[in-house]
């Protein structure tokens, strides 16, 4: 086995905020309604900069940057990753829509499907994940085109809600790139 070396910062090729800002990103959005946490919503912006995304949607009761709960999971990426606050989703969503976006909910549904089942073709794609408690309101499943579920095999039926959307994040940007 060869031997492994942990690369520093500085040997990560990784872009400046400048260049990454003005790069080409993946046609993803992220809506994240009424999410209680600000860790959470912390943590995907940073995971939605590293997933390389469009943008963020804030709604509901989702707090907004700046905010030093963010800003301490976000480590920058509050800054980088362009997003809006929307205090009605159900009007953004209708928006998105008319753009000819998919909207794909996170949830357990009756008629969900595994979130490894998209292609190319569904793109662009808005991912919407809901409260860390109750999920995605009735309403907004209503205007999904699809409800994406992630299979799960213990005793638990839930996942942390930024966990769930960064693993169904990487699924999609694998699914895009690899047709590039």
């Amino acid at each position: 086995m060869p031997p492994f070396r942990k690369l520093p910062g500085t040997e990560m090729n990784r872009l400046s905020a400048e260049h990454y800002c003005g790069s080409t990103k993946h046609p993803l959005v992220l809506m994240l309604h009424n999410i209680r946490s600000m860790w959470n919503v912390g943590s995907m912006f940073r995971t939605a900069d590293a997933a390389g995304i469009e943008k963020i949607i804030l709604s509901g009761y989702t707090a907004t940057p700046p905010r030093k709960e963010i800003d301490k999971t976000a480590l920058g990426a509050q800054d980088t990753v362009a997003w809006e606050y929307h205090a009605d989703p159900l009007e953004a969503v209708k928006r998105m829509k008319n753009d000819g976006v998919k909207i794909c909910g996170v949830e357990i549904t009756e008629g969900s499907r595994p979130y490894t089942t998209l292609n190319h073709s569904d793109f662009p794609i808005c991912l919407i994940v809901g409260n860390e408690i109750d999920g995605l309101e009735e309403e907004l499943l209503l205007l999904c085109d699809e409800v994406l579920e992630i299979p799960q095999y213990g005793t638990k039926h839930s996942l942390n809600v930024a966990v769930a959307a960064g693993i169904v994040l990487f699924e999609l940007v694998h699914v895009f790139r690899r047709s590039m």
